[in-house]
């Protein structure tokens, strides 16, 4: 019998893309949940897809339903962008973490094989080169620096899963992304500042001939991966061949990628160039340097370095990233820009 995977949040940026895999490349069933569907126009209709629009805070029999049929529970619904973590604290913990402890506890209920996103967040200000899932510390500011709930709720959920997995013999995976990125992350097409991620966010700047704003002057570094890469990382992990998955945490990201800020909106602005339609947009693109304080806040608090090792990720799933940067900003920007016109003035 074929996989079943249940997909919480499968409009999101990975939930999408993972969806569009499997329907592509397995013969898996998948059930997905999410508020909306615009990401999934390419699955929607698919026959070993099925997909109903609902809140994971109120369709909670559906749910559990769900979480009794299928084979591998992965629960993506979250809030994932730095200015809402400073901007609605709150609202990022009820979603992030009480809502997905219901779905955490229900997959140890039923003995379902939960794979849960944490993050490279978990790592708080920890300056180990490489960010190890065993050795590395995770280090936060103090409480006035509200940005850092995100990681405290994603950190003490890997914490809770773990406990079952020992106590109640619960059979999980925690992956932590570095900087997905790639198309359908955020709206290129959403003008104000702060809607996005920064990847995003420098992409749209571009556009509309906005100046790209780098906190603190963007010397902070980041490990970018594109999402081909990490899809194919999580369809090793639910396939988890030989049991090597299991009860294992993993950094998915790409060492390789690791620029900074100021480097990134460089090569944004460079790859605009391969589209001679947006030549005055190339033009027009500058960066500015902004205090962190003024574009986010004061509870506002940064991570300089973000390396992954990535070495367990190699001995479990034979998985190692493919896609650098260049083709990366590349890639995105031919789904955002070759076949329509966003030539604005």
């Amino acid at each position: 019998m074929p996989l079943r995977v249940l997909i919480l949040g499968a409009n999101g940026f990975i939930g999408s893309s993972l969806t569009r895999a499997i329907l592509s490349q397995k013969n898996w069933e998948v059930y997905g949940m999410d508020v909306g569907s615009h990401k999934l126009e390419d699955s929607l209709g698919h026959e070993r897809f099925k997909f109903v629009e609902g809140d994971i805070t109120i369709n909670r029999e559906w749910i559990e339903y769900h979480v009794k049929k299928c084979d591998a529970v992965l629960p993506l619904v979250a809030i994932a962008n730095p200015a809402q973590y400073v901007k609605d604290p709150l609202r990022v913990f009820e979603l992030d973490f009480e809502a997905n402890l219901e779905i955490v506890r229900k997959c140890a209920k039923y003995k379902k094989r939960i794979i849960f996103p944490s993050t490279s967040e978990v790592y708080g200000m920890c300056q180990d080169p490489e960010l190890n899932e065993e050795t590395s510390s995770m280090v936060y500011g103090p409480i006035e620096k509200q940005r850092w709930i995100y990681a405290c709720s994603k950190q003490l959920l890997d914490r809770v899963i773990y406990a079952y997995g020992v106590r109640d013999n619960v059979d999980y995976t925690l992956f932590r992304p570095f900087n997905w990125i790639g198309p359908k992350l955020d709206d290129v097409l959403e003008p104000k500042e702060g809607s996005s991620r920064l990847f995003t966010q420098f992409i749209s700047n571009v556009i509309f001939k906005k100046p790209i704003q780098l906190v603190d002057g963007g010397k902070q570094s980041r490990s970018f991966t594109f999402i081909d890469d990490g899809v194919d990382a999580l369809l090793r992990i639910i396939e988890n061949k030989d049991g090597k998955a299991s009860r294992q945490i993993f950094n998915l990201g790409n060492p390789n990628n690791d620029v900074s800020v100021a480097e990134l909106a460089k090569l944004i602005i460079g790859a605009f160039k391969e589209f001679p339609e947006y030549a005055e947009h190339v033009k027009a693109a500058k960066t500015v340097k902004v205090p962190s304080g003024q574009y986010f806040g004061k509870y506002y608090q940064d991570i300089q370095k973000r390396v992954p090792s990535i070495a367990n990720a190699k001995k479990q799933l034979g998985w190692k990233p493919k896609v650098d940067l260049k083709t990366a900003i590349k890639r995105t920007l031919d789904y955002h820009l070759a076949h329509k016109d966003y030539r604005l003035e």
